[in-house]
């Protein structure tokens, strides 16, 4: 209390009483007020991908990096070269490279405070190990954000978004190889150098806990499905850990006040039966995830891996000084990808895909058109989960329902659906913040429809914004606003507290 109330010697119980006189009212009096609704301040807004959103694939001195060769999404398998006459969804995108100020002034029409998106490594490094940067490519980053800027968003600022140069994929199998460090390093300075006014949020890698799920989409490397294969991931994920700390602390020298967070898929499992070898299992495959941000929000490598690694025949390659900078150099805040939950067997073969785990139908749950169970209280104890694992500022990164729409005839397009999931998993992420989480945004996953980094298609849409184009290439490109483009700008004008829907018609 001395402390708290800078009580002195003169300044006795005659003049001035405590406060809190019995133990009971002394706890009460160090409890900080229940956050009824989401703080002043809260960003709200959107993400997307450079890669499944710009287009432009080969424009302004860009090379190809390793999402470009995906021609049906990452569940189909992807060429290493590209295949003459054959279409390939990424390339053109939606063509946000050449729209962006259309886009953008549709989501400052929402409201939104902060705008998600990713610098494609290859537009400002080529190769990856060039010696110079693209110019053209810097260029076109530079009037984004300010773009962004002048319609009121910040940017949310994300480094390698499954982007990593094609060249370096295929030179070095990606992060398995130690030299991409420094390719990392130097990109990330040359970011931060030139952005440094701009961008005040960043964040490393994409997902990065998708290494062991997703490895070529995560970390550039090709995995034989073989005894060898977690030697691989575990030593590209050492790579990135020494990476991100490198970023990490380059962004704290050059930009004062900025922050940046790591970003990991959190959507999670729950044990199918109280079966005890359910349980234990299930707590175990997420330790697969949560392993990551131990190590980048932790500053160390946690205790139950070493037995993990030694049942696996997994040696590391760690250089001196590997340790101290990685504890020295954690990230600001947790970002996270939440869509939905699973169910575990013990036993069961593991399974993932874009959105989490893949595994048991849990009874309790609908799903989506493309077979996501969706559960908005898993939104509720994933936050739970994180905050009082970390005890750090949380960022909900990526969250959507991906679905069809129809145009109606009057020209409407009524997404009833995606509207009553915003509206489930915004109450959810109330409900977390009443019970104490530190969270400080939301951006909703696609607010203007992109290509499907899964399935490679158009027509699994999640934005608030139409795009008209098919799975096969064709359309317009015209943006039309649906029914849910006004329920978001009315959620985010009263600050998450208005979510009525709207009557039916």
């Amino acid at each position: 209390f001395a402390i708290l109330h800078d009580y002195r010697a003169s300044d006795t119980m005659q003049t001035r009483k405590p406060p809190c006189r019995r133990k009971q009212d002394e706890r009460m009096c160090l409890m900080k007020p229940l956050q009824k609704g989401f703080p002043e301040g809260f960003l709200w807004g959107g993400a997307i991908a450079a890669n499944q959103a710009e287009g432009a694939y080969d424009a302004d001195g860009k090379g190809l990096d390793i999402s470009d060769g995906f021609p049906h999404g990452i569940k189909h398998g992807y060429d290493p070269e590209l295949v003459p006459g054959q279409f390939y969804p990424t390339h053109e995108a939606i063509d946000f490279y050449h729209r962006y100020k259309e886009d953008l002034a549709l989501m400052q029409e929402m409201g939104f405070k902060v705008f998600r998106t990713s610098i494609n490594w290859s537009r400002i490094f080529p190769n990856g190990d060039d010696a110079m940067p693209n110019e053209k490519g810097l260029q076109y980053y530079d009037d984004l954000f300010d773009e962004m800027l002048r319609r009121g968003m910040q940017p949310l600022v994300t480094l390698s978004h499954y982007e990593m140069p094609l060249a370096l994929a295929t030179k070095y199998n990606g992060w398995v190889d130690r030299r991409v460090i420094d390719c990392f390093a130097k990109f990330c300075h040359v970011c931060f150098e030139r952005y440094k006014d701009q961008v005040k949020y960043w964040m490393t890698f994409n997902e990065i806990n998708n290494t062991l799920k997703l490895p070529y989409l995560a970390a550039g490397m090709v995995v034989a499905d073989d005894a060898n294969a977690p030697q691989r991931q575990y030593q590209a994920a050492h790579n990135m850990f020494v990476a991100n700390a490198l970023a990490v602390k380059a962004c704290h020298e050059m930009i004062p006040g900025a922050k940046i967070g790591c970003m990991l898929s959190l959507s999670t499992a729950y044990p199918n039966t109280c079966r005890p070898e359910d349980v234990m299992e299930t707590y175990q495959l997420r330790q697969r995830s949560l392993f990551f941000s131990d190590v980048m929000l932790r500053g160390r490598y946690p205790s139950y891996i070493d037995r993990k690694w030694e049942e696996l025949g997994v040696q590391v390659q760690m250089e001196p000084g590997d340790f101290e900078l990685i504890a020295q150099n954690t990230n600001d805040y947790l970002a996270f990808s939440y869509y939905m939950t699973s169910t575990h067997i013990a036993g069961m073969k593991i399974r993932s895909n874009t959105g989490g785990h893949v595994g048991a139908d849990n009874p309790y749950l609908e799903k989506s058109k493309w077979g996501w169970p969706i559960d908005p209280v898993g939104l509720r104890f994933v936050c739970n989960e994180l905050y009082d694992r970390y005890q750090k500022p949380m960022f909900i990164a990526e969250n959507g329902l991906g679905t069809a729409d129809t145009i109606d005839s009057d020209g409407r397009i009524r997404d009833t659906a995606r509207m009553e999931y915003l509206k489930k998993h915004i109450e959810a992420l109330q409900q977390a913040v009443a019970d104490g989480c530190d969270i400080f945004g939301y951006t909703w996953w696609g607010p203007i429809d992109i290509v499907s980094a899964g399935t490679g298609e158009m027509e699994k849409r999640y934005g608030f914004i139409y795009v008209d184009k098919d799975n096969q290439g064709n359309g317009t490109l015209q943006r039309r606003k649906k029914d849910s483009f006004e329920y978001y700008k009315k959620v985010i004008a009263s600050n998450g507290q208005d979510l009525e829907l709207p009557a039916e018609d």
